[in-house]
């Protein structure tokens, strides 16, 4: 396999045989993401993809699951997807799943017989970045979505059969809006109950002052604590059922494991803990988050 780098699929997909569609993301101006600012955004030729997808399965024809790149494929038309979902099915026959990453405008841009339709060609999960539910911090990180627009396309998605996995950030509005940024967050991924849920923790890949400069808001850096304080708001505004969290990313500080909400609680005390006694908490030092 021939990559265009970077390339980049989230954790759970390390098992997956990754073939890019697009290059790059569409939107690609978020003030926090420096995943794809070094490429321009575009879609690659079909029978460039399809030809990539025979030749591996004469060299993986057991895979099981297929992890579609880059940033947001779910841009293409209902009618392109469905080509490439169609001949992946028929390369490889011992596969369980298809999963991509996708941006919720992408999503209400297609029709729920559309979306239905490509469920069940194959794509069953979707991984979505909503970072937050706060319209203001997404405002000023320059997101394509608001709480109402993550809503709507993610209800959608639901509503036509798929999987979701959803990641949140943690920091994203810094201290100012630190409050607002839990509690709404909290009040969006209640009102979609996915299946699966992760929080990062905002880095700083190229410093603090680049982060700033395309900030655009009061950004007021977060102590370890006040990271802590914010999760632990987010945790105890959460009324989801059956949802797994995550948050053993190597950006986080606090590695939280269970089912939101049996293991609420569970969480909640070990967030308490690391506020209250750091130094025992077992917080992943700084310089394991870079690994």
């Amino acid at each position: 396999m021939h990559y265009n780098e970077p390339l980049f699929r989230p954790p759970s997909e390390a098992e997956s045989l990754i073939f890019q569609i697009t290059l790059g993301c569409s939107w690609n101006k978020c003030s926090f993401c420096e995943m794809y600012t070094t490429k321009n955004f575009s879609i690659r030729k079909e029978e460039d993809v399809f030809d990539e997808i025979m030749s591996a399965a004469n060299y993986f024809p057991h895979t099981r699951k297929v992890f579609l790149a880059d940033g947001n494929p779910m841009v293409l038309s209902s009618n392109k997807l469905m080509r490439v979902l169609e001949t992946i099915q028929q390369s490889f026959p011992k596969l369980s799943r298809i999963s991509t990453y996708a941006l919720p405008g992408d999503i209400r841009s297609k029709t729920l017989q559309e979306l239905t339709a490509l469920r069940k060609a194959g794509l069953k999960l979707l991984y979505v970045g909503i970072e937050s539910g706060d319209n203001e911090v997404l405002k000023i990180n320059n997101k394509s979505e608001t709480f109402e627009s993550t809503l709507e396309g993610l209800q959608k998605a639901k509503e036509a059969g798929f999987k979701l996995s959803l990641m949140i950030l943690n920091g994203l509005g810094g201290l100012h809006y630190s409050q607002q940024h839990a509690e709404n967050t909290a009040k969006l991924v209640n009102s979609i109950q996915p299946e699966l849920l992760a929080s990062l923790v905002l880095s700083f890949p190229f410093g603090v002052d680049h982060f700033k400069s395309r900030f655009q808001g009061n950004y007021v850096p977060m102590s370890i604590g006040d990271l802590l304080v914010e999760m632990k708001t987010f945790i105890l505004g959460t009324e989801l059922n059956t949802t797994i969290f995550r948050s053993n990313h190597a950006s986080n500080y606090l590695d939280l494991n269970g089912v939101l909400g049996r293991d609420k609680q569970k969480m909640l005390d070990s967030l308490h803990h690391a506020i209250e006694n750091p130094e025992s908490a077992g917080l992943r030092p700084e310089w394991l988050r870079g690994l």
